[in-house]
């Protein structure tokens, strides 16, 4: 019997997929999970898929993958979507288009299949990753073909042909995690006009229950990679993880928001990126002290640029490749430490310095230790205005 490889979340969707794909093209279904951050329990994943009607289960941890080609490129390029997302989704989907090819290779498989829906960026981030990759793979996209139109519908199919689910009706939102951020969507959510409730929430703290007293923190970058978290060496990973927890006990890193997305309609968001909100911040921090005018406000507009190639998943293209190594290139004077304050929902850089910093307090001071040839001042107002002398 022909195979298929589906990217295989536990979720209320893909499990549904797996004995809709099972009936409506008769292949034995190859479910591939990548722990990136959002599965708590390999094993019981693994269980689960073989319960839903899956021959097998492959299940990858990621993080460390993703944290180091993925993250780390976003974070150079301080990538948000519309000046707010910080990617968590859309650098997470190329990472598994590229082993969802790479197991339907090891399986011998000619389809691989999603769980993404006809109105969603995922679906154009997972297949044009998959048909970069390799174009003979035939693609299979059960929420674009089947009959339900609701997830309460969906929640009935699993209910009758007892796939294990964790979604109920009560509690029906959608959630994607990995450890750079949450997006969560579906249900009330879905009403613009509706306050997020709290247990939509998977990382942060609602602001009455947050510490009373600030916290202050303290971020090391070497060569642009955060490195230390308050003096403590750490792993790429360990870090993100230990500062998501740490800012989202203060609250830090929610957004709700309009987005624009690829396929052309509005919708509501809610995502929470504790780590991700402090790490670029940090970041920018450091850049501002070791680099020059015209390079940062110049990198603002490749910013935006690189944040719309990766949200419109184009993260395989051409441009995104030479944008990374713009952004990659002068990482090494982006070595430094940047001291944060956690408080109430709101972080504030208190404090940084850095090897290679342009910073001159001789220069910027208007103490007697001034330094600054205050009488070039007129020469230099002369020649920049000149152009315009007359002019209106």
């Amino acid at each position: 019997m022909e195979k298929v490889v589906l990217a295989y979340s536990g979720g209320l969707d893909t499990s549904c997929c797996i004995r809709w794909i099972k009936e409506k093209y008769g292949l034995d279904v190859i479910c591939f999970s990548a722990f990136i951050g959002e599965v708590p329990d390999a094993k019981k994943l693994n269980q689960k898929a073989l319960k839903s009607g899956a021959k097998k289960c492959y299940v990858y941890d990621l993080k460390k993958e993703l944290a180091q080609e993925y993250i780390l490129p976003s974070l150079f390029a301080h990538a948000r979507y519309e000046g707010k997302y910080m990617l968590a989704t859309s650098i997470g989907r190329p990472l598994i288009a590229k082993k969802l090819v790479e197991v339907a290779h090891k399986e011998g498989a000619k389809y691989v299949a999603h769980g993404c829906t006809g109105k969603g960026n995922d679906q154009v981030r997972i297949e044009v990753g998959v048909r970069t990759l390799d174009p003979k793979l035939k693609i299979i996209a059960p929420l674009k073909e089947w009959e339900f139109k609701s997830r309460e519908e969906e929640i009935d199919y699993a209910v009758k042909h007892k796939i294990p689910i964790d979604v109920t009706k009560k509690s029906p939102y959608s959630i994607d995690k990995n450890i750079w951020g949450v997006a969560i969507e579906a249900g009330m959510l879905e009403d613009p006009w509706v306050e997020p409730p709290e247990d939509a929430y998977v990382f942060t703290k609602n602001i009455s229950k947050t510490p009373d007293k600030p916290k202050y923190i303290e971020v090391e970058f070497s060569k642009g990679v955060p490195v230390k978290l308050n003096g403590q060496a750490l792993p790429l990973v360990d870090l993100i993880e230990s500062l998501n927890i740490l800012a989202g006990r203060y609250g830090i890193g929610r957004v709700d928001m309009i987005e624009n997305r690829l396929v052309g309609i509005k919708s509501r968001e809610i995502y929470e990126a504790p780590a991700a909100t402090v790490l670029m911040a940090a970041h920018e921090e450091i850049e501002s002290m070791v680099f020059d005018r015209d390079f940062l406000h110049y990198k603002r507009l490749l910013s935006e640029k690189y944040a719309e190639l990766v949200y419109n998943g184009l993260w395989f293209s051409p441009l995104k490749d030479a944008l990374d190594a713009f952004f990659m290139h002068h990482q090494a004077r982006v070595t430094g430490k940047v001291r944060v304050r956690l408080d109430k929902g709101t972080m504030a850089i208190v404090g940084r310095c850095a090897k290679k910093s342009l910073y001159k307090e001789k220069l910027a001071t208007y103490s007697k230790d001034d330094e600054f040839d205050h009488t070039a001042a007129n020469g230099f107002i002369k020649l920049w205005g000149l152009p315009y002398e007359g002019s209106r």
